[in-house]
């Protein structure tokens, strides 16, 4: 959005400052048939106060490692941004027992324990729900998130030459990931007023970059980036979906016409808008 963005945490600054209201990430749950909507501001809400949990009850520092297990979700979103905030390197699928702190969804709770650092455990129940009973071991992200500060503040400024990411056996920068995304908006041919639906998960580049980075350079709506299941969705192929119009695949092409997006402002955690 803005040529003198660094990081992904410059680029949502950058979309907050332009338009707060605007719808930026719808997800799907084919299994369950939940939708979620959230607008700049509401994203925005979240991932500043999971990076003060991050940072503060949390104790992460710039440079530390974080694994990241969990699927292709909103919340794993915000935790990439969230990471991108603090400065702490967001090891998607990565090795628990070598990261400094561990963020697991309900499926790899096991996995998870390996690591000896801070562990926060995600139910990814709808409405942002929390686990009747918190694992053993784990901290509930969805009881402690709701009472962090709405504003965020790094303690130390992020370097955008420092490593932000690892993902499919790749490390990238902050500014690194940046220009990357912007090469792929560049190719996929998203335009300001476009609409970008993937279904691909999380655990490459391709999919980061289609589901949440690649549409922010150009101010693109990914009002519609995030499934969790691209394979039970009739008519819709497999990896990439159309929605809205404008629209983009994520494999460039244009996508057919759907229903629009309404925005959701301004919530806060657990007040953003749910259709089954």
């Amino acid at each position: 959005m803005n040529p003198s963005d660094r990081t992904a945490a410059d680029l949502l600054r950058s979309a907050l400052a332009a338009d707060p209201a605007r719808p930026l990430v719808t997800f799907y749950d084919d299994a369950t048939g939940e939708r979620v909507e959230l607008s700049v501001a509401t994203f925005a809400n979240w991932v500043a106060k999971t990076a003060n949990l991050l940072q503060g009850d949390l104790a992460a520092e710039p440079g530390d490692r974080l694994a990241l297990l969990l699927p292709a979700h909103w919340q794993s979103a915000v935790w990439l941004l969230a990471c991108a905030s603090v400065g702490v390197v967001a090891d998607v699928q990565g090795d628990p027992a070598a990261a400094d702190l561990v963020v697991s969804g309900p499926d790899t709770l096991e996995r998870a324990r390996a690591c000896r650092g801070e562990r926060v455990a995600l139910a990814l129940r709808p409405l942002g729900g929390r686990f009747p009973q918190a694992p053993e071991g784990f901290a509930d992200y969805a009881v402690e998130v709701p009472s962090q500060g709405d504003r965020f503040a790094p303690f130390a400024p992020v370097a955008p030459d420092a490593p932000a990411l690892a993902v499919g056996g790749d490390v990238l920068t902050g500014a690194g990931l940046v220009a990357r995304a912007r090469a792929d908006a560049k190719a996929l041919g998203l335009v300001p007023g476009s609409r970008l639906l993937t279904g691909h998960t999380y655990d490459t580049w391709e999919g980061l970059s289609t589901g949440l980075f690649a549409p922010w350079p150009r101010a693109v709506p990914w009002s519609s980036a995030v499934t969790s299941d691209s394979s039970t969705r009739k008519g819709w192929p497999s990896g990439s979906r159309a929605s809205g119009s404008p629209t983009r695949r994520s494999d460039g092409r244009t996508g057919t016409q759907g229903p629009p997006v309404r925005p959701t402002a301004g919530r806060a955690p657990g007040d953003e808008r749910h259709r089954g």
